[in-house]
């Protein structure tokens, strides 16, 4: 069994607690909650035996074998820091850190200690993203050539946008890329490797909403593919359920086409054929994203108790924040960026 502790109480903690509580080779032994009335409830409901409202008190009392950090971005450095001081692997929720600075300072000392840190960067574990990263490596579109993902949660009209869910969205200065686009960019990066610059630009639809809410962020491989994510959070796409995809996505080839639209199904269309066929493999639809939380924290469970490799550590995941801030950089300048600059 590996002892978890879980420090956050926030919407999207839900997810969490529920992927945790069904892995059979894992126990939360505590929880961390600004209002102690809120974790009793919490843990109340998963059968979890320590509440804590102090953090220090929960890491050297509880002595987790793993903490899963689910918070907002200004605390996850002193977090990390005292995870690190005590030797406790730790998750962290992106974006990871205040800023892309932070970030970096944050993955020297990290890596000085040797220490192990995962971003939940969740997207890549869906499963439709899972199923094409096997199609693509079996070649069965042949050279790639480009990808398109529009992005159409249609979540984000009116005064109200996001207050029920997660209000924090109105004030956020960086919104559509910081919050939602940076899925893609690491996305992108598992399906198709890195990427060696861009172009964007975003703005701001709602009037009620801080940040960005829509933009075009134009992609440049560094095998030579191209790219396109189109955001737009307004606008929704032919769904049941337009958060399970968010949207769709288009990859050519030079031997055909692949599409995911928005209930998860995968189609292949070949050079030359005027029909596609749908690419069978199945997932559960069932809490977020085909699962994803779930399927992310099983991943680092594996890693823990049976070794298998580990995906989204914090030195990898600082390229994204690069990106992230690179996406920023061009639409304030108006011009293409190269990855060979340095942001500051």
């Amino acid at each position: 069994m590996l002892d978890v502790a879980v420090i956050g109480t926030g919407y999207f903690s839900q997810f969490h607690y529920r992927a945790w509580q069904r892995l059979d080779d894992v126990r939360i032994v505590a929880l961390h909650a600004q209002d102690e009335s809120t974790g009793q409830t919490i843990a109340e409901h998963y059968d979890i035996s320590s509440v804590y409202t102090n953090i220090d008190s929960l890491l050297e009392q509880a002595s987790p074998a793993l903490v899963d950090i689910v918070t907002p971005p200004p605390s996850h450095t002193a977090i990390i820091k005292r995870c690190i001081d005590l030797g406790i692997p730790c998750i962290c929720q992106k974006p990871f850190c205040n800023d892309l600075l932070e970030a970096r300072s944050l993955v020297e000392t990290i890596v000085a200690a040797r220490a192990m840190v995962v971003v939940h960067e969740n997207f890549r574990f869906q499963p439709w993203y899972r199923e094409i990263h096997r199609l693509l490596s079996t070649g069965l579109i042949g050279e790639l050539y480009e990808v398109q993902f529009n992005l159409r949660p249609g979540d984000g009209q009116g005064p109200s946008a996001y207050l029920e869910r997660q209000p924090y969205f109105q004030q956020q200065k960086r919104f559509l890329i910081q919050e939602t686009g940076v899925h893609f960019i690491d996305v992108f990066r598992y399906l198709f490797g890195d990427i060696s610059g861009l172009f964007a630009r975003l703005s701001t639809l709602n009037p009620v909403i801080a940040g960005e809410d829509a933009g075009i962020v134009i992609i440049e491989f560094c095998n030579g593919m191209r790219g396109t994510f189109n955001g737009n959070r307004l606008v929704d796409h032919a769904s049941d359920n337009p958060r399970r995809t968010m949207g769709e996505m288009v990859i050519e080839g030079s031997a055909g086409t692949l599409s995911l639209d928005g209930y998860g199904i995968i189609r292949c269309r070949l050079l030359g054929e005027t029909e596609s066929v749908v690419c069978e493999y199945s997932f559960d639809d069932v809490e977020f994203g085909g699962d994803c939380v779930y399927r992310t924290n099983r991943h680092v469970v594996d890693h823990l108790l049976k070794g298998s490799t580990l995906e989204n550590e914090a030195v990898d995941y600082l390229v994204n924040r690069e990106i992230e801030e690179a996406v920023y950089t061009s639409h304030d300048k108006g011009s293409w960026v190269s990855f060979k600059e340095v942001f500051l």
